[in-house]
């Protein structure tokens, strides 16, 4: 299973995103969404679980959680948006992958043999940090993660006009 890791989309959701996550089977969203349409275009290539980062407000935003546990297989994956608000034991709840986002960093480590994962921010870009997203591929026993650096082609934010 293919699975993608995306965040800090900020209402902006790139054509090179949609082309990276055509074919992943579950998506995640670890929050900063910043318009409804991002997840409605996200759910057309596969099911979707997305959070409420600090940027979602708004009536919209309150159907998102603030965290979520994603069980896919034997892998139990908990999203959150800001890693530094981590407030449970991953170990202790048999947590594999910890997703988040919030930091525009692209980001992969274990750490006591839990998985990290930061895709970096899909959105605009911001100083000099990439536009990334990453995805990763959970089969049997194994977890490969990869981070994916965009293109940056020119912006297109989603509209709610047809």
């Amino acid at each position: 299973m293919m699975i993608g890791v995306i965040s800090d989309t900020h209402g902006l959701l790139r054509p090179e995103a949609i082309e990276r996550l055509a074919d992943v089977q579950h998506i995640i969203h670890a929050g900063d969404i910043g318009r409804p349409e991002v997840i409605a275009a996200l759910r057309k290539l596969a099911p979707t679980t997305a959070i409420r980062g600090n940027v979602d407000r708004g009536a919209w935003a309150t159907g998102y959680p603030d965290t979520a546990l994603v069980k896919l297989g034997r892998w139990s994956i908990y999203v959150l948006h800001n890693v530094n608000e981590l407030d449970i034991d991953p170990v202790a709840h048999g947590i594999h992958v910890v997703v988040s986002g919030h930091s525009h960093r692209p980001k992969v480590a274990t750490v006591d043999g839990v998985l990290y994962l930061n895709p970096g921010s899909a959105g605009p870009r911001r100083f000099t940090l990439p536009i990334a997203l990453a995805t990763a591929e959970l089969a049997g026993d194994t977890l490969r993660p990869r981070i994916h650096e965009l293109g940056g082609m020119p912006q297109r934010l989603l509209s709610s006009r047809a």
